[in-house]
């Protein structure tokens, strides 16, 4: 079996995740996509606003029923914060029958040479690079010896229109909105609305 690995804080995960999971089912050769939610990380302790277990629960109740996605905190057992590598080193050990590959933006793939162990993900995993607004991928953004194995540029794959970021802008500002809370049905699984909701996570 084939799995994609597809990392953030999700803090709240939000419809363009899920459809970019959908379209990395549909059009590659993976047969599962793991939403792997980063863990807060002690040091920062604003880096993200809701909780480690707020965050997985909203990942976990958007995905629920969809086949092929899953949510793992897989990276909340390693030592915090965990390099890409060493958590794509640990998820082999512990499942040594999957097959695992990244999917990353195009931001990412553009910095992906700065990474720790580059040469060795591409060489051990894969990389899968969906594009960003406005961006178009390309092998050659990135200065690695061996850039054209195991890459797959989705060129086509949904562009996110929107962030977290934004989401979370949008959540502050809904209560005087109706602008805001008729995006935010557009862009947040209702699910997911309605728990952030009752546990009054991004309100100011």
């Amino acid at each position: 079996m084939k799995a994609g690995i597809f990392g953030g804080s999700f803090d709240p995960i939000h419809n363009s995740h899920i459809n970019l999971a959908r379209y990395v089912l549909k059009h590659t050769d993976i047969d599962e996509v793991w939403l792997m939610v980063s863990p807060l990380n002690p040091l920062k302790p604003q880096g993200y606003v809701a909780t480690d277990e707020q965050r997985l629960k909203m990942a976990r109740i958007a995905v629920a029923g969809i086949p092929g996605i899953k949510v793992s905190d897989f990276e909340f057992t390693l030592p915090i914060p965990s390099y890409t590598y060493n958590t794509l080193e640990k998820l082999k050990e512990s499942y040594p029958d999957i097959d695992f590959r990244l999917i990353i933006g195009g931001d990412n793939w553009a910095d992906f040479d700065k990474w720790k162990n580059p040469e060795e993900i591409l060489d051990e995993f894969g990389v899968i690079v969906y594009p960003r607004p406005g961006e178009v991928l390309s092998l050659q953004s990135v200065n690695l010896k061996h850039k054209s194995e195991n890459v797959t540029l989705l060129t086509c794959a949904p562009e996110m229109p929107v962030s977290s970021t934004g989401i979370r802008r949008l959540l502050s500002e809904a209560h005087s909105s109706i602008a805001s809370q008729s995006e935010l049905r557009d862009f947040l699984p209702e699910e997911v609305l309605n728990y952030i909701k009752s546990h009054n996570i991004y309100s100011d």
